[in-house]
């Protein structure tokens, strides 16, 4: 049914109270809206952490502009190839050798080879049943020097099965071998970020002696193969939980996964998880618990009852950070996500019983595109969607956590806030700009 625009916009479907939100799909999938907000991290950025590696995309012209910008903007067109996909080719038979020989031509121009092609097939090449199979088989045959990673770029399997972001996740590791293990060497696997140095999972590693290897931090593809030697894989994010049980199947590296989490206990609970599976002693965290109290204090002093809206962009546990924040007085508001994570249901719960008109909106929901964008009172904004939707000038500009872990994570969470809450600043400036360059992403 046409609707005039302009007219105030009904957002039932869009936007619930959580006491009557429904777990773990709190709205109806139907046609959606992606905002504008590009601070967090997409392919391309993922991709380019393996480094000399070369990413190539197979589609159409109008597919293609997403990805071809992401790289300019990078600054990394030289790490960068399309296959542009014509119309002829559904039709002749030809697309297998248009990958093929495409890859080979990409390959002869390149003025050096990589040690890693990062293949992007298209959602145009499961509806025509493309043997990508064969693909790789042609290409590793003809390039034995080249590792090959079958990648995603595939929005027609987000709803269900292995995400196209986990799958991506575990080729970031897929061309590691089996060596023989170092057990006082770890890594920390799966995320975009490197893990900040101050926080007591990185502390609890090097402070007991061992090697720290992690993707974010490797700048040469030697270094990248270092990780081959690890016994341990650590993940915290919900992403590489399936990439960790592969590595631990065909590297036989140990895996341990660590949800990440803003609940003192169970930060010290699964540092403890941690010290046990490595075979350390435990520490004694009531100074590092007792400085987050500290640092939220201080926080809500200078916010005081200030409105908050955070989105799910911010960390893998929005509705743990929201616990948190309300528990300690803040005034959250509202929070802006599309579904509930599995790690965060006991924390939904949580709030549904005690925060019962805490509002949940929807990101993609087709009505968010004439949802009005501001807000007739002070807000700070946690996460760009949650700023471009309120339209305030006071936001934290984070994505994926900033790679803060733990109780110091909890610290510099309430340190970003204040700063925020302080200086204002305009979301557009901020949110326009792809993840590579976001102030948590540099």
């Amino acid at each position: 049914m046409l609707t005039r625009i302009g007219k105030a916009v009904d957002m039932q479907g869009a936007a619930v109270k959580i006491k009557e939100a429904v777990y773990p799909n709190p709205f109806e999938s139907g046609l959606e809206y992606t905002p504008p907000a590009r601070g967090t991290w997409n392919i391309v950025h993922t991709n380019m952490l393996v480094p000399e590696s070369h990413q190539v995309y197979i589609c159409a012209a109008g597919c293609l502009r997403g990805v071809v910008l992401t790289a300019a903007e990078m600054g990394a067109m030289d790490r960068f190839s399309s296959i542009l996909v014509e119309e002829h080719n559904l039709m002749d038979g030809s697309m297998e050798n248009l990958i093929i020989d495409g890859v080979g031509d990409i390959l002869d121009r390149l003025p050096r080879r990589p040690k890693v092609m990062f293949i992007y097939p298209a959602c145009i090449h499961r509806f025509m049943g493309c043997d990508m199979s064969a693909v790789y088989v042609q290409l590793q045959r003809r390039y034995p020097d080249i590792g090959f990673g079958e990648c995603y770029m595939d929005p027609i399997m987000r709803k269900s099965g292995l995400t196209a972001e986990a799958r991506t996740r575990w080729q970031l590791y897929h061309f590691l071998t089996p060596q023989e293990h170092d057990w006082k060497s770890v890594n920390i696997i799966g995320n975009n970020l490197p893990t900040s140095e101050d926080s007591e999972l990185v502390r609890l590693i090097k402070d007991n002696g061992f090697i720290l290897r992690d993707l974010t931090l490797c700048r040469t593809y030697e270094e990248y193969l270092e990780m081959g030697k690890s016994a341990v894989n650590i993940s915290y994010n919900p992403q590489m939980i399936y990439g960790g049980q592969q590595m631990e199947k065909s590297l036989g590296q140990k895996n341990i996964y660590i949800p990440l989490s803003f609940d003192c206990l169970e930060i010290r609970n699964e540092l403890y998880q941690l010290a046990d599976f490595l075979g350390v002693q435990h520490l004694d965290y009531s100074p590092n618990m007792l400085q987050c109290e500290r640092s939220l204090a201080k926080a809500k002093d200078v916010i005081g009852d200030t409105a908050i809206a955070l989105d799910y962009a911010v960390t893998f546990r929005p509705f743990s950070l929201a616990r948190l924040l309300l528990d300690h007085g803040f005034n959250v508001t509202r929070m802006y996500v599309d579904t509930i994570p599995s790690e965060d249901k006991a924390d939904f719960e949580y709030l549904q019983q005690c925060y019962p008109n805490l509002m949940l909106y929807a990101t993609v929901h087709a009505k968010m595109r004439v949802m009005d964008r501001y807000t007739t009172e002070p807000l700070l904004a946690i996460g760009q969607k949650a700023a471009y939707f309120t339209g305030t000038r006071h936001f934290v500009d984070i994505a994926e956590c900033g790679g803060f872990y733990g109780f110091t994570g909890i610290s510099h969470m309430a340190a970003r806030m204040v700063e925020a809450f302080l200086e204002e600043k305009d979301a557009r400036d901020y949110i326009q700009i792809k993840g590579w360059r976001c102030r948590t992403c540099r």
